[in-house]
Formats: structure tokens, sequence, C-alpha cells
């Protein structure tokens, strides 16, 4: 930006420095006589031309190898950075294109590495369904176990009270009073030596 401002002013003092020297040329050309054609118009032409591409080239030499120097300094480390800049772009490359030939051997490392999870995976839930098999037959053998208790004790229970009532049948069928009374007797007596002693 600096270096256009410079360049901008160096242009436009040239023109300016070219047209105050040219407008008088033009303003005489309309003139009877040209003095031009004689030998001190010669000799001014020459003086003229060299003052004019002598200011332009002491211009160009004061301002000019400055203004190009500062410019090929600025080309110069726009070319170091383009470079830098390419030269990552190449490396950024370079990766990605690494990444993605890597890219098949990466899915195929996660399509195993799942089949291998979900072997494991399913390994672990069948031996925790057969764990959970046990232990659901374990209770059912327990819970049978309790029940056929249950029910024997149940069965001992009835048959004890059919044996009960069944003898309170028979040796009701077969007593009579006079042994009843006796049987009544024979339970007071009992009751008459424990309590004595």
């Amino acid at each position: 930006m600096k270096s256009c401002r410079r360049y901008l002013a160096f242009a436009s003092s040239a023109i300016l420095i070219f047209l105050f020297l040219v407008l008088p040329v033009f303003a005489a050309e309309g003139a009877e006589r040209d003095p031009a054609d004689s030998t001190a118009g010669l000799i001014f032409r020459w003086l003229n031309f060299l003052i004019v591409f002598g200011g332009i080239g002491y211009l160009i030499a004061s301002k000019g190898g400055a203004f190009f120097r500062g410019n090929a300094k600025e080309i110069a480390a726009s070319i170091v950075e383009a470079t830098a800049v390419k030269a990552e772009a190449d490396r950024e490359l370079r990766e990605v294109e690494t990444k993605i030939k890597r890219l098949d051997q990466d899915v195929a490392e996660m399509r195993a590495e799942a089949q291998r999870n979900w072997a494991a995976e399913s390994e672990r839930l069948y031996a925790s369904g057969l764990t959970e098999i046990e232990k659901i037959n374990q209770a059912a053998r327990g819970e049978l176990a309790a029940s056929e208790r249950a029910a024997q004790q149940q069965v001992r229970e009835i048959a004890a009270s059919l044996a009960v009532e069944r003898a309170a049948a028979l040796v009701s069928s077969k007593m009579n009073a006079e042994i009843r009374a006796r049987m009544f007797q024979s339970f007071l007596s009992e009751l008459g030596k424990g309590a004595k002693q």
C-alpha cells in the first residue's frame, strides 16, 4: 500500500513536469516563423531535451531506487510468505492423503474391534443368562421342596386327624356307659396320684 502511494506520487510528478515543459512548445506551434528551425532553436531543443530527461532521470535515480528497492523487498517478502504458505499447504495435503490411505485400515480395525466387542458382549450376556437360569432353577427347586414339605405336613395332619376321628369313632362304638365310668375313675385316680407327688 505504501509503495503504491510512492509510485503514484512519482508518476504524477513526472507527468506534471513533462506537461509544464511541453506546453510552451504546443503554444508556440501556431507562430509565423518557427525559431526551432534555426541553430539556436536546435540547441535549445537539445538543451530542453537534456533538462527534461535529465530531471526525469534524476527523479528516477533519487526516488526510483528506493521505490524499486522497497517494491522488490515487498515482492521478496510476499514470495517468502507464499512459499511458507505453500509448504504448509503441501504438508497438510500430505497429512490428509496419509489419513485417507489409512482410512480403510482404520475402518477395518474399527469393524474388527466392534466384532470383538460384540462377541465378548454376547458371551457375557450368554453367561449371565445361564447364571440367571441356574438361579431361577434353584429358586424353583427350593420352592418345590418347600411346597413338598408343606404338602407332606398337610397330609400328615390330615392323616392324623382322620386317624383320631376313626379311633374316636371306633372307641365310641365299642364303649358303653360302664367302660366310660371306669375310664373316668381311672383318669381321676391318675390325676390324684400326680397331685400327691
